[in-house]
């Protein structure tokens, strides 16, 4: 009995690392390399106007263009404008109070009443409500940015071709993210 378990547990312990292993390599193969002097597309938060035209203007089905969260600049409101509809039902996480129409913002509370407010960027298409409503009744600290984990870094972005305030361009990719500064 004893020898049938032994060989049962070794089978399972080598079939579980064997699936770990084959997950590691896909998460390995999936995950891009940008060598650092490569050019990359991004977004100048200072010239964005969140107009929403990046949602639909990529090239890809759902956009590279993301909603990042400047941490350092946000305040942890009560009520955050990028969150909710400026006259939101209630205050409360149901969608007719949101403003984002994917759910792609998840808030959390740090401490009562403030909330820190988590973008999940698989959910974003970068439609531009939530940075719109911040930049309008709060302080920026959400801001569109072209994810370099999504974007297939095309010869000529659609995006930037069409982009109203030119704020598309192409940097380096050793200088890392542009950010919204306060």
């Amino acid at each position: 009995m004893d020898e049938k378990r032994r060989q049962f547990l070794k089978s399972a312990c080598r079939n579980t690392a064997a699936a770990g292993l084959l997950a590691l390599g896909g998460g390995v193969a999936v995950k891009k390399y940008i060598s650092a002097d490569a050019m990359v597309w991004q977004i100048d938060p200072s010239k964005c106007v969140s107009c929403g035209s990046c949602s639909y203007r990529c090239v890809l089905t759902i956009s590279a263009v993301k909603c990042f969260h400047n941490f350092a600049m946000c305040g942890y409101c009560d009520l955050c404008t990028g969150f909710f509809d400026p006259q939101p039902l209630a205050r409360n996480e149901g969608a007719e109070n949101q403003l984002c129409p994917t759910n792609a913002i998840r808030r959390r509370e740090v401490e009562t009443p403030y909330f820190e407010y988590i973008i999940d960027k698989d959910l974003c298409v970068g439609c531009g409500k939530c940075t719109d409503g911040c930049f309008s009744l709060g302080n920026g600290s959400l801001f569109l940015q072209i994810d370099q984990q999504y974007c297939k870094q095309c010869n000529q972005c659609a995006i930037a071709l069409h982009c109203p305030s030119q704020a598309i361009r192409q940097i380096p990719a050793s200088q890392g993210y542009l950010l919204k500064e306060s």
